[in-house]
């Protein structure tokens, strides 16, 4: 059995972390300040792997203000940690730290643990997490994470490298523009569990964690019966592998197609369809014109006929 199978996720986040990890060092080789993490895509990648069930963030808020409203509009719950000036210690990996721990003893049902951090403190507490059977992912900042940390984690997460994609297809120009977000939301839902599965994936497991990302998510609203004919058209333009489960008799997906369409050559083809029909449209009206030339001449002959009766009696 696969160890991503089946996770119950809780998220905690060293916010300070992240935010500072964003930004670039100064002359005195100081960690300054940089645009915000986009928490959205950490979580959209992280909800690829399982169903988060907790999500907390630790910070001194006030030194963050604009990250308020949008952590609480995807639901994470914001822990209030005092500025390090007052504490003389930095209580909010401690606060993470102990909170993790109590999660990890009271709460069974949770199966892995995610850091979003790339503070090395955090390494004992990750090496006790992997002791205690957890599964642990690290999310970090490339220049702001400590090699320490990414090697004691089951699997780390660079943030710059989440929302690349490298093996789905290119899909616009070639679908119908208001089919473009199913098959965005379907082609990189793909992609994420091929990093961490081997072989077939079912159409139940690529739409649970569609559902995931987009709970609103429906496959009608983009003209489509139900999921199944979205695979079945993906596959019929060359983008996707299918099978079908001869137990269940329910479709999987094998991957990407090895020779997928492009947009230069689905305009080529419908270039060639275009003059085809040019083609066959000339074609058929010049038929018509010489139909219509040979009718006014058999017209003409049988009225010089009917005018000229003596001369065929002569003849």
């Amino acid at each position: 059995m696969n160890i991503y199978d089946d996770l119950s996720l809780a998220l905690f986040i060293d916010y300070e972390n992240l935010a500072l990890g964003t930004g670039k060092r100064d002359k005195r080789g100081h960690q300054q300040p940089g645009p915000p993490p986009n928490m959205e895509k950490i979580i959209e990648r992280l909800v690829e792997k399982g169903r988060i069930n907790v999500k907390r963030a630790y910070c001194d808020w006030q030194r963050f203000t604009s990250a308020i409203t949008p952590l609480h509009e995807l639901g994470i719950e914001l822990i209030e940690i005092p500025d390090r000036a007052f504490t003389g210690k930095n209580s909010a990996d401690i606060r993470l730290a102990v909170d993790a721990m109590e999660m990890c003893f009271t709460k069974d049902h949770i199966n892995a643990f995610v850091i979003c951090s790339g503070d090395s403190d955090f390494s004992p507490l990750v090496a006790k997490l992997k002791e205690l059977n957890k599964i642990v992912i690290g999310v970090g900042m490339r220049e702001a994470t400590s090699d320490l940390l990414v090697n004691a984690c089951d699997e780390f997460i660079f943030y710059e490298d989440i929302g690349i994609s490298t093996d789905a297809p290119q899909f616009k120009g070639i679908v119908d523009p208001e089919k473009e977000e199913a098959y965005r939301l379907l082609f990189s839902t793909i992609e994420a569990l091929a990093r961490d599965r081997d072989g077939r994936m079912h159409a139940s497991l690529i739409k649970d964690a569609i559902k995931r990302k987009r709970p609103n998510f429906t496959e009608t609203s983009y003209g489509f019966r139900n999921f199944t004919a979205l695979l079945q058209e993906a596959e019929n333009l060359g983008f996707i592998v299918l099978g079908m489960d001869d137990k269940s008799g329910t479709y999987f997906v094998n991957g990407f197609s090895i020779d997928p369409p492009t947009p230069q050559a689905n305009k080529k083809t419908s270039s060639n369809k275009a003059s085809r029909a040019i083609a066959k449209t000339a074609s058929s009206s010049a038929a018509k014109v010489s139909t219509r030339t040979a009718r006014r001449k058999h017209t003409v002959d049988k009225n010089e006929e009917e005018s000229n009766p003596e001369q065929e009696t002569e003849a």
